[in-house]
């Protein structure tokens, strides 16, 4: 059994060609992250968006980041929401709706259509480690940037409920491939030989699960996961109940952002 890296770009457009699985991983983690400040509402709060700055961000997803925070929003001269996904886009359209700063668009982080330095601020959240050339997808953020602009990148670390998972489930070897193209680990490495600063932020939190059901949903919604989704659903069961602790299950989550100029 081999779990794929998911870095190969037709597989991801593929896995988020609807907004279903990351909905359900996006719902999980409200649910069950002890740190109920929420990682969305961490990571936009690093921001520093003055009044009439261009924003990009890069892999919006069903735009989640942005959902409740007009006070960002309406900060921007203009907000170019982008993704390599065209439900993904139609998805975040609904949910921001039609606004005169922003705008929705079809992109791939490799090669933007973009001009050189037209933005303030870029945003990428969780989608750099499926990108097959990370190098040239971060020469063409460079290259959008303004000259003192800032490049913000999060990301997972390497010491993640995911990895705590496939040991319980004994995938080792040949047999686990999880996706580490780009961690907290190993991407300050990669971002430095693009940006002259790069500064690690971690965020602190974990998993108190006190639903198996909702767990089995969520991972088996995963790409790399998906050897594990085709094993019986009792099997699956009693792997995760050997876990169970006072009524939960607890997981690592390490996860954090690089703040790039």
């Amino acid at each position: 059994m081999k779990i794929g890296s998911s870095n190969d770009t037709e597989k991801v457009k593929e896995q988020y060609a609807t907004s279903k699985g990351l909905n359900i991983r996006l719902l999980f983690h409200d649910m069950y992250s002890t740190n109920k400040l929420g990682y969305g509402n961490w990571l936009i709060s690093k921001y520093e968006i003055s009044k009439g700055m261009r924003v990009l961000e890069l892999g919006c997803g069903t735009g989640s980041l942005w959902i409740g925070h007009d006070e960002f929003i309406n900060c921007c001269g203009e907000l170019v929401l982008t993704d390599l996904s065209k439900g993904m886009i139609e998805t975040a359209k609904k949910n921001l709706g039609d606004r005169n700063n922003i705008e929705y668009r079809i992109e791939d982080i490799q090669k933007l259509d973009f001009k050189d330095k037209s933005f303030d601020i870029v945003v990428a959240n969780s989608m750099l480690y499926h990108v097959p050339d990370i190098k040239k997808a971060l020469e063409e953020v460079r290259r959008v940037l303004k000259d003192g602009g800032v490049f913000y990148c999060s990301t997972y670390g390497e010491n993640n409920f995911t990895d705590k998972l496939a040991e319980w489930f004994s995938l080792g070897g040949e047999e686990l491939n999880l996706n580490h193209n780009f961690t907290m680990q190993n991407g300050g490495e990669k971002l430095k030989k693009v940006f002259n600063e790069v500064n690690p932020v971690f965020y602190e939190d974990s998993l108190h699960i006190t639903n198996v059901d909702h767990l089995i949903e969520y991972f088996t919604s995963l790409a790399s996961f998906k050897v594990v989704a085709n094993l019986p659903i009792s099997k699956i069961r009693n792997i995760l109940m050997a876990h169970v602790s006072n009524g939960a299950i607890d997981l690592p989550k390490e996860y954090g952002v690089f703040i790039c100029k």
